[in-house]
């Protein structure tokens, strides 16, 4: 009999076998440092350039950097497990891929279905962004007025950001090693523009500034309470998430999206060259690097100003880097900061349509997805996945604002680090001769840890945008059962094996008994 087990999963080797197959792959050309660059790459951009003085005056006040601090913790926690199961199962998809092998083709599913989601909100994000500060950059370099909306029959669109798409979307499609190297000068010109404001920075402190280190919680307002508040503030009573214990708390899951983007680099696991070495090397180094960047900023940022100067401004727009200087007078830096943001944005921007690229491509190659999206170019690059996610992302970001996004990644990302957490253990204990690159240290422990602190990040996000992920992963539910569970790879494979069972059976009940326990022998898919 057929069957539509929605819990059937892949084993190691045949997800690693399907890595050969002729029209769908992908060529092996990344080591350690390309790793390493990705992940700083997309690390370091809106964490750094918008969200610590944003985040200090609208939430935790100096605290920040302890909330930086727990976003840190938890998401390390989540790379020492990513970190085995990449050297594990080399193939494209993350936390997908991932799933499939240990929970299942359901389990896996709904994640591929929220990191689609997630990473194309958050490459739309990122490319509005760097929209605006290429308007800045132009406004302080030459001081002219650069309109960034182009009115076309009525509906405005945010041209730089479609523009930008476009070009990144074309140099993914070129190849994964040109998009490598490009990544690599822009992101060295970055993190130079980082450590030269923290230098300058360090100049202009006030200690004064450092005081209350964590403010008072701020009387609630429509803006700052109900559905706006954190869901952990709501359960357990707090009136607001604004400064406080609980706004600290609050900060520290808003900033697992400045940490975004070691996930996205075992995503590029079937395109290194000796990915059991070098996905654990690539993904604790970045986030070691981005850890130590992000809190030296906040430091700085919070000790030039005082965080009620940090605030955002009636009209919306938030404070930046940028801002502090410019208040200081010291308008140079202020200059370079816009142009390094800009330059950031982009690798952002480049290592986020590569991820979002990489799982749509892993998902249509099981057949959850329309099996032409995998198939891949002479250059080794699934073209025809990567201009859709362009053309999807390019839309997005050119016609749609994007404010409050932030949180909309953050429990998507969230949700994939808990499920990976809790694999590893399902995996040592299923599969414990398996032969891992790199082992998580303290098994149970770690993956536990990491498990209940990225639960405890995903409990103080917005009310409203734990309603917003359910209603998508309704939808997803939706999918799934109308096409996804049909057009399985794996679950033709075992409805073919079934058949083929089937009509054996005859044939042995005529013939010989069986040898025993040939009936009960599972089906590989």
């Amino acid at each position: 009999m057929a069957r539509n087990n929605i819990f059937r999963t892949k084993t190691v080797e045949q997800s690693i076998a399907d890595t050969d197959e002729p029209r769908s792959k992908l060529r092996k050309v990344l080591g350690a440092w390309d790793l390493t660059v990705f992940g700083v790459a997309v690390v370091i951009g809106t964490g750094v350039f918008t969200l610590a003085a944003s985040t200090a005056g609208n939430m935790a006040g100096p605290a920040v950097s302890v909330s930086y601090l727990l976003a840190a913790a938890a998401c390390g926690l989540a790379a020492l497990c990513y970190a085995e199961f990449a050297s594990t199962v080399p193939v494209a998809g993350s936390a997908y891929t991932f799933s499939y092998v240990v929970f299942g083709e359901s389990i896996a599913w709904i994640l591929g279905w929220d990191l689609i989601l997630e990473f194309a909100l958050a490459a739309a994000v990122v490319s509005k962004g760097w929209s605006t500060y290429l308007q800045q950059s132009v406004d302080l370099v030459t001081g002219a007025h650069l309109p960034t909306s182009l009115n076309l029959a009525g509906v405005h669109v945010d041209w730089p950001a479609v523009l930008l798409v476009a070009v990144l979307t074309t140099m993914l499609a070129l190849g994964t090693k040109l998009s490598s190297r490009v990544n690599q000068v822009i992101t060295a010109i970055k993190i130079t523009v980082v450590l030269l404001v923290i230098v300058v920075g360090i100049s202009h402190i006030d200690p004064a500034n450092y005081s209350p280190f964590i403010p008072p919680s701020a009387t609630p307002d429509a803006g700052n309470s109900g559905s706006n508040q954190s869901l952990f503030s709501l359960v357990f009573g707090g009136q607001t998430s604004t400064y406080g214990i609980f706004g600290v708390l609050a900060a520290g899951s808003l900033l697992c999206f400045a940490f975004i983007g070691f996930d996205m680099v075992a995503t590029a696991a079937e395109e290194t060259r000796n990915p059991q070495r070098d996905m654990p090397r690539g993904i604790l180094a970045a986030l070691a690097i981005v850890t130590v960047l992000y809190i030296s900023v906040s430091l700085v940022v919070t000790g030039m100003r005082p965080y009620t100067a940090l605030k955002s401004k009636p009209d919306g727009t938030k404070a930046t880097m940028a801002t502090a200087f410019e208040d200081l007078g010291v308008h140079w830096a202020a200059t370079v900061i816009a142009i390094g943001a800009l330059v950031g944005l982009t690798t952002v921007t480049i290592v986020t349509l590569l991820g979002q690229t990489r799982v749509l491509f892993a998902m249509s190659r099981d057949g959850l997805m329309p099996r032409q999206l995998s198939v891949t170019g002479s250059r080794g690059t699934p073209v025809r996945a990567t201009v859709l996610v362009g053309v999807v992302v390019a839309a997005i970001a050119g016609l749609s604002p994007a404010d409050k996004l932030e949180e909309m990644v953050n429990i998507g990302t969230l949700s994939a680090f808990v499920l990976v957490s809790i694999g590893v253990i399902v995996l040592r204990r299923t599969r414990p001769n398996l032969p891992r690159g790199f082992r998580t240290p303290l098994v149970p422990l770690v993956p536990i840890l990491a498990a209940l602190a990225c639960l405890w990040l995903m409990f103080n996000l917005s009310v409203l945008t734990w309603v917003r992920f359910l209603v998508w992963m309704v939808i997803g539910g939706v999918v799934y059962f109308a096409y996804g569970m049909r057009h399985s790879v794996l679950g033709k494979r075992q409805r073919a094996a079934d058949s083929a069972t089937a009509g054996a059976q005859p044939a042995a009940e005529a013939g010989a008994e069986p040898a025993a326990g040939a009936a009960d022998t599972p089906v590989r898919g």
